[in-house]
């Protein structure tokens, strides 16, 4: 009998076929092989396999590539009932080749796992699945790697695996295996962990759809995936589903690799949080990214009132199309106004027209009245940037105690009035006395970038660019529901110590500097670095609706792991914007004064070039200045070289370019890098014309990098140095084992898996790791 398994849910109600299960427990399993068997799994079916299937890597084939199974698709289920998730795995397979295929199933799972199903279509006889414990799943990939001379599966030897009975897979047909497992998820004070494992390979690219179905007793705080980018929906306070989130119209990622890892942190009533730490291999501290949910409290009440200035430019570059796209963002943002809130409208050109002397109370009769306003404006003149931002910060505020709003809009330089940018800037953070947090929008490729990003960043707001043919009120709109219902405001962070006084040595380097506000739905993610491990203690300040609230609560970094090597990577991220930034701010004193010639003339920008360049090679964060490094041609020995590259990369890019599209799309990627909260594995970035490319060579493992060169990786920490090695290991060797046995416990097995030679800066001492099939 034929049976469908594309919904595992349906199919599981009604196969009437039961499958033979060994008898597991969640805290191990007994060795329950059949007697007889060859190996562990085969049950009844007792055959020699001619091919693995690794989902979470490929399927490997005993008789080399031709005729081999590929693996179409993997589709995840997971339900997490209170602490225990239970993951179901459908995974579709195609065999090309003229003769069936006899398949065994690997699969990685997370430790304390125990198998409640195994099934496959057309299956005859008793379908089997076997965990194998962590030593014997290693013998098994060992032995695996030595046939087929392929090190992919070394990524996974320190994990336990369930191992499959053999089952078929018809010649020139498909077949759908399914496999459910379930495991306790790992808890750490409110949070709790979800991994599903995967290979960070770059050269895998099976398509995998995961859904996660949480429900708890009690109530969610937030949900985060530092992994991958995640869409979800709550369906009650104890019940949420979380899907994988693509790049655009909803679509699964379906590519990313890397394992799937997501927590959710459970309500205590006040503010959720908690920290996930990864050690510094080269200190005594480390890295620790900071998440917390809104505070119960908070949410439910009255969200804090908001005073909004719109700032729409209707200089003649605005005419036609954009224009009147602009006039239906500015009504559509004021329509979405609470009738208590209030509102300001400017309109700029060579000079600054105002709906209104002041802020007024939204209304039936001011919305009346803002209606005919903006429907009569009409696109003409200059762009008078600088007195248009003087106009929108300097006013009072109207409402007392207000969340102050700006959204300002243009799409062209400044051509009249104060033109410099750093003059305009400078004006900006002088005159903001009432805090406006300035939401920048720059529509089209005729705009200043960096000044527009910088006005954001400095208000604890964000840039948005609109590309010509996108539409302006969408990217507006989208922004104004993001800032519904302001929760917390003047957001402070501190350090203390047991006494609760504060310190300043126990950590550095917090990303973001100024904290953003909390709105409905929103997570605070802070990042930054911890000086030892030990206690960290931590007490946020912020203004609510009812008034100034303290929390307070204490971490222990000391359990910090490599496993969390996302939160190092994701710092970095962010340090590079940072720095970037700092030098194209520099670059618009630069640009006005004409004696300058470059900003690396100062030493103090060199060395932030150079930190640039150290993150890169160190974290493998590849930005536009430093892409080079991935390149063929680029001798990775000479530091000397490189930095000369990366600072004239930097001034011909981030300096000299403030506008236009290369400047544009430069200020795309600094907002993606300041505000990254998944990881970027294969370093995604926007071109200077505008189009997404990816870097496939540079292979980021565990908490290390390593750059392609030919048939040899080369480790991050060496680049600038010699790049000769002090001593080889072979695959195989006794030496090649204590390396695997050594990476195992120190959570970096995946660097064996890299294919061809591997050289690796261990204790001092440069190693090359001559890999099976070289």
């Amino acid at each position: 009998m034929r049976r469908d398994l594309t919904d595992p849910g349906e199919s599981l109600m009604r196969t009437s076929i039961v499958s033979v299960l060994v008898g597991l427990a969640l805290a191990g399993a007994q060795d329950a092989r059949p007697q007889g068997s060859r190996a562990p799994g085969y049950g009844l079916r007792n055959l020699e396999p001619t091919h693995w299937v690794v989902p979470q890597v490929r399927a490997f084939s005993r008789g080399g590539p031709a005729g081999q199974v590929a693996i179409e698709s993997v589709e995840a289920t997971v339900e997490i009932l209170e602490q225990v998730a239970t993951t179901t795995l459908v995974v579709a397979l195609h065999n090309p080749g003229p003769s069936r295929a006899e398949a065994v199933l690997l699969l990685p799972v997370p430790g304390g796992a125990a198998v409640s199903r195994f099934d496959f279509e057309g299956s005859s006889g008793e379908s089997t699945a076997q965990i194998l414990e962590a030593e014997e799943a290693r013998e098994v990939y060992e032995g695996i790697v030595a046939k087929v001379m392929d090190p992919a599966l070394l990524e996974f030897a320190g994990y336990r695996s369930v191992r499959s009975s053999v089952f078929p897979v018809p010649a020139g047909g498909k077949q759908k295996v399914l496999l459910t497992y379930e495991h306790v998820l790992e808890r750490d004070g409110l949070r709790v962990d979800y991994v599903l494992p995967r290979s960070e390979s770059l050269g895998v690219h099976v398509p995998w759809k995961i859904e996660v179905d949480v429900r708890v007793k009690g109530e969610i705080s937030t949900t985060y995936s530092p992994s991958h980018p995640i869409h979800v929906v709550r369906h009650g306070k104890g019940h949420l589903k979380a899907v994988l989130a693509g790049p655009s119209s909803g679509a699964l990622r379906a590519q990313e690799p890397g394992a799937f890892r997501m927590s959710y942190l459970l309500d205590n009533g006040g503010l959720s949080a908690s920290l996930m730490s990864c050690p510094d291999p080269d200190g005594t501290g480390g890295y620790f990214l900071l998440l917390a949910g809104v505070p119960k409290a908070e949410a439910e009440g009255d969200p804090i009132v908001r005073e909004l200035t719109l700032v729409i430019d209707r200089s003649g570059s605005m005419s036609g199309r954009k224009i009147e796209q602009a006039k239906t963002a500015a009504l559509q943002v004021l329509e979405g106004l609470r009738m208590d809130e209030w509102f300001q409208v400017l309109v700029y050109h060579d000079a600054i027209e105002r709906f209104s002397p002041v802020a007024v109370k939204k209304t039936e009769e001011s919305m009346a009245r803002v209606r005919q306003y903006v429907g009569a404006i009409q696109s003409n003149g200059g762009t008078n940037i600088h007195a248009a931002l003087e106009a929108a910060v300097t006013p009072a505020l109207q409402a007392e105690g207000a969340l102050p709003l700006v959204l300002f809009l243009t799409d062209g330089v400044a051509t009249v009035g104060e033109t410099g940018e750093h003059a305009i800037a400078s004006m900006v953070e002088a005159q903001n006395r009432h805090g406006r947090r300035i939401f920048t929008f720059g529509v089209g490729h005729d705009v200043n970038a960096p000044l527009l990003d910088r006005l954001a960043n400095e208000t604890r707001a964000t840039s948005t660019y609109v590309m010509p043919g996108e539409y302006v009120e969408v990217a507006v709109g989208k922004v104004f529901r993001r800032l519904n219902g302001p929760i917390m405001a003047d957001l402070e962070l501190e350090t203390v110590d047991g006494e609760g006084d504060v310190i300043t040595t126990a950590v550095s380097d917090v990303l973001p500097g100024k904290i953003p506000d909390l709105f409905d739905g929103d997570q605070l993610i802070l990042l930054g670095r911890y000086a030892a491990p030990g206690p960290l203690a931590f007490r946020l300040h912020g203004k609510s609706p009812a008034g100034n609230r303290t929390y307070t609560f204490e971490f222990d970094t000391s359990k910090a792991t490599t496993k969390n090597a996302f939160v190092s990577r994701l710092w970095a991220s962010r340090k590079v914007a940072y720095l970037v930034d700092q030098i194209r701010r520099a670059g618009a004193e630069a640009v006005a004064s004409v004696a300058a010639r470059t900003v690396f003339d100062d030493p103090r920008f060199r060395e932030l070039a150079d930190e640039v360049l150290r993150l890169s090679t160190r974290f493998g964060i590849l930005s536009e200045f430093t892409s080079f490094l991935a390149t063929e041609g680029t001798n990775l020995a000479m530091l000397d070289d490189l930095q000369a590259t990366t600072c004239s990369n930097l001034d011909q890019n981030a300096v000299q370019k403030r506008w236009g599209q290369h400047a544009v799309n430069q200020s795309r990627n600094y907002v993606e890098r300041l505000n990254q909260c998944q990881l970027n594995v294969s370093n995604g970035m926007w071109s200077a014309d505008g189009t997404r490319v990816e870097t496939t060579n540079v292979q980021q493992i565990a908490d290390q990098t390593f750059f392609q060169r030919g048939r040899r990786w080369i480790d991050g920490r060496a680049i600038g140095e010699e790049l000769e090695p002090q001593r080889t290991v072979e695959f195989g060797t006794e030496a090649y084992r204590e390396l695997m046995q050594r990476f195992i416990g120190e959570g970096r097995q995946g660097i064996l898996s890299l294919e061809g030679e591997i050289l690796i800066q261990l204790d001092g001492e440069r190693i090359l790791i001559v890999n099976a099939g070289c």
